[in-house]
């Protein structure tokens, strides 16, 4: 099924995310829900809070990157086979020189921004069947994750940007808050009525 995205503006967006556990509700169609909405949207990442839910889960798959001639052919190989679910995860190291990408995020569509991100990160979690991972990841797979990341920390990419980039965004945010946006995927605005 696909679900609404959350967007930027809502107050669920700027929450940390909860830890849950393996009896957590209707896990396994969640993540089938989420994998479903993600593509809908051609999106290469989707945490728990953009549909809504303030707990500690997202999912990527990079294999829409592993198309991209900008990229060694080692790397759209490892893009092309990267799908993961991410549950309690917790990123214990970041090193290396920041670089820059342009990250967009389907809760906040037609903004795109170059943000600043370590390259490599080792990062603790379970995956769906609650089987404990510490890994490292470094390139894009490293920057997606980084991302994703980001919302069960309560943290959007445009918190990451200058104060300058910030102002001249405004005005486009404020619209995306508000529904002043047209989306090709659904979406559920902060000032909108959840349906019953």
């Amino acid at each position: 099924m696909i679900l609404p995205i959350v967007a930027y503006g809502d107050p669920v967006l700027k929450k940390i995310g909860e830890n849950i556990t393996k009896d957590y509700p209707k896990l396994e169609a969640l993540l089938e829900n989420m994998f479903e909405t993600m593509y809908n949207a051609m999106g290469v990442g989707l945490a728990a809070p953009q549909i809504g839910l303030p707990i500690r889960l997202f999912l990527v798959d990079t294999s829409p990157f592993s198309e991209d001639e900008e990229f060694s052919e080692e790397e759209r190989k490892a893009l092309k086979d990267f799908k993961r679910v991410f549950i309690n995860a917790k990123i214990t190291d970041e090193e290396g020189d920041e670089w820059a990408f342009n990250e967009g995020c389907l809760s906040i569509p037609d903004v795109r921004e170059d943000v600043f991100r370590q390259p490599k990160i080792t990062i603790e979690y379970v995956d769906e069947n609650f089987k404990k991972h510490t890994e490292t990841f470094d390139g894009l797979i490293a920057r997606v994750i980084q991302h994703e990341y980001d919302h069960i920390e309560g943290i959007l990419f445009t918190d990451k940007l200058s104060t300058l980039k910030k102002r001249l965004i405004k005005g486009k945010l404020s619209n995306i808050s508000k529904g002043k946006i047209s989306v090709d995927y659904r979406m559920r605005f902060p000032n909108q009525k959840k349906k019953r």
